[in-house]
């Protein structure tokens, strides 16, 4: 049974305002694993009805997302610019179906607007768009630009002395881009301990494996070596993403990324770890099988 988002919406609250039980903990659980199914079920719906592609990717990275919104992100659907909020970009854009999938489970705005994903005239462009979209910050689609501007955002905090975070999802493919490399080495530098970066690491970029594109091992390490404290986790595993945000930084005052390791196309049998579902639109037999496989998990 998925919970609706009203229902959700109310937990997260909740969580957020008392001392977590056990009980409690599983109940945020729950409810992480409800939002990272409805997120995986409105992609796919999203990108069927409108012809847009790059459905696995938007998957891989549905329960990050769904730790991000569900408790982690200092964000309020009634106030989304807030001086005090956390920022969240979005880098690799091409899976911003997903993203507008969490911000309308979460009450940023209606869940019915999903529907106009991809169609002409609809604010809901197949790369993510800040244009009229509340809760976006920047828009994004081109590579190797979010984690520039997120380093910018953090270093500008720091002078302001503000303390919100600042939040990058970046694809692994997209490590490839040198702009990248002089964010990470600028923000190691100063040091940006309110920074945090996330790479999606499913192993699969547009044509073919990562590590026959251009091998990013050992990537942990190229990391270390920039100033940056490193945690890796299970990017599907709700417990483990939690415990990797709620001990920010994860080294001193270094900046941090969370390398989730994931699976492209997560939950749904034949997109899982295959290059295809980069680009193709799951429509007629294909769109009811990984209707029913995803509807079946809840």
């Amino acid at each position: 049974m998925i919970r609706s988002q009203s229902d959700c919406t109310r937990r997260f609250a909740l969580a957020k305002r008392t001392s977590r039980t056990a009980f409690q903990l599983f109940i945020i659980m729950t409810d992480l694993k409800h939002l990272a199914q409805r997120i995986r079920l409105h992609a796919l719906r999203m990108t069927s009805v409108g012809g847009s592609a790059h459905v696995g990717a938007a998957m891989s990275m549905a329960d990050i997302l769904a730790t991000l919104y569900g408790g982690t992100l200092n964000v309020d659907p009634n106030d989304p610019q807030k001086p005090d909020r956390d920022r969240f970009i979005l880098s690799k854009g091409h899976a911003g179906a997903a993203v507008y999938a969490a911000l309308a489970e979460t009450g940023f705005f209606p869940v019915e607007q999903l529907k106009t994903h991809f169609q002409n005239g609809s604010k809901l462009s197949g790369h993510v768009s800040h244009k009229g979209i509340p809760g976006v910050e920047l828009s994004t689609g081109s590579l190797g630009h979010g984690l520039g501007v997120a380093t910018g955002m953090a270093y500008a905090a720091k002078l302001k002395g503000a303390t919100h975070r600042v939040y990058c999802l970046l694809s692994d493919g997209e490590c490839d881009e040198g702009s990248n490399w002089e964010a990470i080495l600028f923000a190691g530098h100063h040091q940006l301990n309110n920074l945090v970066a996330i790479i999606d690491y499913n192993k699969i970029q547009s044509l073919a494996p990562v590590s026959e594109t251009l091998a990013l091992e050992p990537f942990a390490d190229k990391w270390r070596a920039f100033g940056w404290g490193v945690v890796e986790c299970d990017g599907h595993d709700h417990a483990q993403l939690r415990e990797c945000f709620a001990e920010l930084p994860a080294q001193g005052g270094q900046p941090t990324v969370v390398i989730a390791h994931t699976i492209k196309g997560k939950g749904v049998s034949f997109m899982e770890n295959t290059v295809e579902w980069h680009y193709f639109t799951a429509r007629g037999e294909k769109f009811d099988q990984a209707l029913r496989e995803l509807q079946a998990a809840g």
